[in-house]
């Protein structure tokens, strides 16, 4: 099945995918720069769920608590809640492709796929892998549909309508990962993590 990552990852760098989901070569990184998200998007969770959140909430830093006032302040993420941390998966043009969504909401006008973003959104969000694989695989069974990343670090969101043009896109690049024979490396070598073991 393919993941949002592992497209992003192709287009990047046909090599730097072969590295890591052919060879399935891992190289280690800073877990510092990931730990604030795994933070707020676990307390995100339980406190979506109906858990006690007082004991996660007090072990928050005070840049982390700020991200966590404004994600309870925001309008999507206060919906009427369906699930989170949920995997969602669908075939298109005999491919499967999916991943695990933060959050999923609902109102009268519909359902919204949350995703909290503590770094930058997407520069073009309606065009950006994991809209597209979101939205294709959830409004097979949930409709109408809109995909919101919730910026944290700007305190904005930014709002994606369901597009079927999304599922040629993904069948392209699709196409293109299942036909690759080379997998040549890209330019966009200076900040790879497999830039001393890619061997270009």
């Amino acid at each position: 099945m393919f993941s949002p990552s592992m497209l992003k990852t192709f287009a990047q760098c046909p090599r730097k995918y072969y590295l890591q989901y052919v060879e399935k070569i891992s190289v280690p990184q800073r877990t510092s720069f990931f730990e604030k998200g795994k933070k707020i998007h676990a307390l995100a969770h339980y406190y979506l769920r109906g858990d006690n959140t007082a004991k996660l909430e007090q072990s928050l830093n005070a840049d982390e608590r700020q991200v966590w006032q404004a994600l309870l302040g925001n309008e999507y993420f206060n919906k009427t809640y369906v699930a989170s941390e949920y995997n969602l998966s669908c075939k298109v043009g005999g491919y499967w492709i999916g991943g695990r969504l933060d959050a999923l909401m609902r109102d009268d006008s519909g359902f919204y796929i949350l995703d909290y973003k503590t770094g930058a959104i997407p520069k073009n969000p309606e065009n950006d892998y994991q809209t597209m694989v979101y939205l294709l695989a959830g409004q097979k069974k949930y409709r109408p549909l809109k995909f919101v990343y919730i910026g944290l670090k700007e305190n904005k969101n930014s709002i994606v309508d369901f597009n079927p043009a999304h599922e040629d896109a993904i069948i392209g690049i699709c196409d293109k990962i299942t036909s690759e024979k080379t997998f040549a490396q890209s330019n966009n070598c200076k900040w790879c993590e497999f830039k001393k073991i890619c061997g270009n």
